[in-house]
């Protein structure tokens, strides 16, 4: 006696093999199946979808930041798509805490709090479409000096890499030190004028 073997029926999934991407600017696919996907999962993450015209409004609102914010690829969609999502529960938050009467002293401090954590999840996510976007990178640039002719432009570029900070940071005695004069003995320098601020004219 065989046994058959149990055949699970397979599902076929067609793809476009030629993505228009009509809807790029919304999730940042050539895909719009991703795009339309996308664009509706952060409308239903904003709140008043019970009523048909505020949700309306709020997602178009919505839709039309992520344009302005124009994702080049699918991974700026998604953190575009989960900006939008955490600057709305941001906000929320915030008018719900302070909507809370005084006395419900510790309804109000726990919705501030989850404010205060959708916000700074906002930051992060800020933060990572810069730098997934080339913004957060530093640029390091390495002069030569060949000849021993060093003008002033390079003595100021050597000063900044060496004390961090240019000549109108340094004290006047270093910046001095760094000219073609000699550095002055501290006894000749000039005295300070006491007249005028309680002390005695000097008679010369």
């Amino acid at each position: 006696m065989t046994k058959k073997a149990n055949k699970e029926p397979r599902t076929t999934v067609a793809l476009d093999p030629k993505p228009k991407g009509k809807f790029k600017i919304l999730g940042g696919s050539l895909s719009d199946d991703w795009n339309q996907r996308l664009a509706n999962l952060v409308g239903a993450a904003m709140p008043g979808q019970s009523n048909r015209d505020s949700a309306i409004k709020a997602n178009e609102a919505v839709w039309g930041a992520m344009i302005d914010l124009a994702p080049a690829d699918p991974i700026e969609g998604i953190l575009i798509a989960q900006l939008m999502a955490a600057t709305e529960a941001s906000l929320c938050m915030y008018r719900r805490g302070w909507e809370q009467p005084p006395e419900y002293f510790e309804a109000r401090t726990k919705y501030l709090q989850l404010a205060d954590k959708a916000a700074r999840t906002v930051v992060l996510l800020t933060e990572r479409l810069d730098h997934h976007r080339g913004r957060g990178q530093q640029q390091i640039t390495v002069k030569h000096v060949t000849t021993n002719n060093v003008t002033a432009d390079q003595a100021i570029i050597t000063d900044s890499v060496t004390t961090g900070g240019g000549a109108r940071n340094m004290a006047p005695a270093l910046q001095t030190a760094n000219s073609e004069a000699p550095m002055p003995i501290l006894s000749e320098a000039r005295q300070p004028d006491l007249v005028g601020v309680g002390g005695v004219e000097k008679k010369i």
